[in-house]
């Protein structure tokens, strides 16, 4: 024990003055490390100790090996030297990346790279130095960068094939295309049938399904009746399955049944007034003329009407309108089965009262009053100008609420013959009665007119509105001004009204009107 405690001294001594010589010979520069390297004499504590011959490798113990216990506490007290570096050989540091002299970038894309390569290893300095460069040699040098970096070609998807039954180009496949230009995944559904409700459980039997094996004529007549009922309803039944959804977007004869009929088509529409602003019918027996020059029966008759419709609307097919479906969701029409609601609301300053107390306190109002718009099919309209909120008005606008007309003084005559609703209709007292039609074809779609009576009998007053769109789930639910006007029968005169605060009219179902009257 105590001879190997020797021998470590010794081997710990021996080292200290090969790295004395090895500093003295540095320090005056006379020869290079690998020659100044001689091993040392033997210690006065370990005479024993045999000199190594030079180039041979000294004996491998446990002072010696690396990792060992006395080479991690050589390392720890005076560091570790490599002896086979060159005075001058000090390796790379961390930041070199390449030789002494690289080759300098020449065109503005070798600038650029540069510039990018340099921004990755955070040398910001140099990026923005050769970015620089490479912008004043070629201001569209990104641009270069791009098409090399991240070719188009190489991430262009395959165009699909539009005609995949190999047919001619000019002769249109109607499998693949329909007036509504009808997508491929819903023409996949033609073939499909009405899935039965799935069963509660693997083991038990699936529900019946009559309506899968209905023939199709049937079917597409049971959803001809929904769809006259509520065509809400008929458009939501393409949520159902895909049958339904194929059913809804492409049986033409729905659609055309619609648009056609006086239920919520163009037939019930009024291109011209058939009544007073009292709601009285006029007398029409002059017959009409359409576009044609064909002479057609007064519209006072839903017949009149019907034939009317039957022979100006599918001329507008495909012309203007692709479709009879997109002609009933974008063709300017008046709904029955809600109100038109205005909703008005504006600021203005109020009096200070006497009995207050603070200093420069001048009182602000916020004044909201709302006006109502309800269709009938006869051609006439309620007008409403109040304070009360809908959910107090809209169940009352009904004909029967409406004040009588007015007497010698200019008043207006409370209803007698139904007393009982006269507790309940009292906000009906201003209603004004008129009646409205739209401007056909000929005159430019898209135009309302309304006349009503006024506050006074010698008063009417006349409104134009514009039919717009409101949102992205609805058409044809927004009645913007266009314009106001009294008109005085005494002095035939007509007045302008002012439209600053006055905001448009939006539509609102009401479900106990249905499908309105």
């Amino acid at each position: 024990m105590e001879q190997r405690q020797q021998q470590t001294e010794a081997e710990l001594e021996q080292f200290r003055a090969q790295w004395r010589k090895e500093v003295e010979a540095r320090s005056k520069g006379k020869q290079s490390a690998s020659q100044t390297t001689k091993e040392p004499e033997a210690g006065p504590s370990n005479p024993k100790t045999p000199k190594p011959q030079k180039n041979t490798p000294a004996p491998l113990t446990s002072a010696t090996v690396p990792g060992g216990p006395h080479d991690r506490e050589r390392d720890e007290l005076e560091g570790r030297v490599y002896q086979d570096l060159e005075p001058g050989d000090r390796g790379r540091r961390l930041d070199d990346t390449g030789p002494s002299n690289p080759k300098e970038p020449g065109s503005a894309l070798e600038h650029y790279e540069a510039a990018v390569e340099r921004e990755r290893e955070g040398n910001l300095g140099d990026s923005v130095r050769l970015y620089r460069r490479a912008f004043k040699i070629d201001a569209d040098v990104h641009e270069a960068y791009k098409s090399k970096q991240f070719p188009t070609a190489l991430y262009k998807p395959p165009m699909p094939n539009p005609n995949p039954s190999n047919a001619p180009v000019t002769v249109p496949n109607p499998a693949h295309h329909s007036p509504d230009g009808l997508s491929g995944l819903l023409a996949s559904f033609a073939q499909l049938s009405i899935p039965p409700e799935p069963a509660p459980t693997e083991l038990s039997a699936p529900f019946p399904c009559p309506i899968s094996t209905l023939p199709e004529e049937l079917l597409v007549e049971i959803l001809l009746q929904v769809a006259l009922d509520d065509v809400g309803v008929f458009a939501r039944l393409s949520r159902v399955c895909r049958r339904l959804a194929y059913l809804v977007a492409t049986e033409d004869r729905i659609w055309k049944r619609l648009c056609l009929g006086v239920e919520v088509g163009f037939a019930g529409m009024h291109y011209d007034f058939v009544v007073d602003t009292k709601g009285e019918p006029l007398d029409l027996s002059t017959p009409l003329t359409s576009p044609d020059d064909t002479l057609l029966p007064p519209p006072s008759s839903l017949e009149a009407r019907l034939a009317t419709t039957a022979q100006t609307t599918p001329k507008l097919i495909p012309r203007p309108y692709p479709s009879y479906a997109h002609l009933l969701r974008a063709r300017p029409r008046i709904r029955f089965s809600g109100v038109y609601i205005s909703t008005v609301n504006y600021i203005r300053p109020g009096a200070a009262s006497a009995s207050q107390y603070t200093w420069n306190s001048s009182p602000v109002l916020i004044v909201t009053y709302y006006r109502y718009l309800r269709f009938f099919r006869d051609g006439s309209v309620i007008s409403l100008l109040t304070t009360a909120e809908p959910a107090d008005v809209v169940t009352h606008l009904w004909k029967e609420n409406m004040p009588l007309n007015e007497d010698e003084g200019g008043k207006k005559r409370e209803r007698t013959d139904r007393p009982s609703a006269l507790p309940n209709a009292q906000v009906m007292k201003e209603a004004l009665p008129g009646r409205w039609r739209l401007e056909g074809p000929g005159e430019g779609e898209g135009m309302l007119h309304v006349e009503t009576e006024g506050v006074v009998p010698k008063y009417m007053y006349k409104m134009v509105f514009g039919l717009a769109t409101a949102g992205r789930g609805s058409r044809n639910n927004k009645l913007a001004w266009k314009g106001y006007w009294s008109y005085n029968r005494l002095t035939d005169d007509w007045a302008e009204f002012g439209l600053k605060n006055d905001k448009g009219f939006y539509f609102s179902r009401v479900r106990s009107y249905g499908k309105g009257v």
